[in-house]
């Protein structure tokens, strides 16, 4: 049996030495693997705030595998994202004879509130629903990219629709 870990996290002491002891690592990992183009610094500096959000649930051995996760997966989020802003740039804008300065006004209102209701899932929810809705990756792929069972990706997809069909039914 192990003995109980009696440093905590939130300690400011311990939180110092993680940062010091990880930031490097962190940053030079999230370089190699993604590149620069995504601010490996601002992952790095989130995966940070994070783990100080998190503190007291997280034991110090845990910290190093959690540091990684967070940032791994904030630069998940961030290409996911990126794909979705080069789509929108690379759609040609619909013209009908008909649209009235309205229409377009409402239409603009419509794709705002679309964009915030899928920005209020969750972390987890977004990532599969826009790897499946917007890359058309199968429920497959999903779950061995995120490490997952099939099962929980679809559970995720599931509730993101569910919670964007509320969310717009409202508008």
């Amino acid at each position: 049996m192990s003995k109980p870990i009696k440093d905590n996290i939130c300690e400011e002491r311990l939180f110092s030495s993680l940062f010091n002891k990880y930031s490097k690592d962190l940053h030079d990992f999230l370089h190699y693997k993604f590149g620069s183009h995504l601010n490996p610094k601002d992952k790095v500096q989130e995966a940070f705030v994070k783990l100080w959000q998190n503190c007291k649930k997280i034991p110090p051995n845990k910290a190093k595998s959690f540091l990684f996760t967070a940032a791994n997966n904030l630069m998940l989020n961030e290409i996911a994202h990126q794909k979705v802003v080069y789509r929108h740039q690379q759609t040609k804008p619909k013209s009908y004879t008909n649209e009235t300065p309205e229409f377009v006004l409402q239409e603009k209102e419509y794709m705002q509130k679309l964009e915030n209701a899928i920005a209020n899932l969750t972390e987890a929810q977004r990532v599969a629903f826009l790897m499946n809705r917007v890359e058309g990756k199968r429920f497959k792929e999903i779950a061995q990219l995120l490490d997952i069972s099939t099962k929980a990706v679809e559970k995720r997809i599931y509730g993101a629709l569910k919670k964007l069909r509320k969310d717009i039914e409202n508008l």
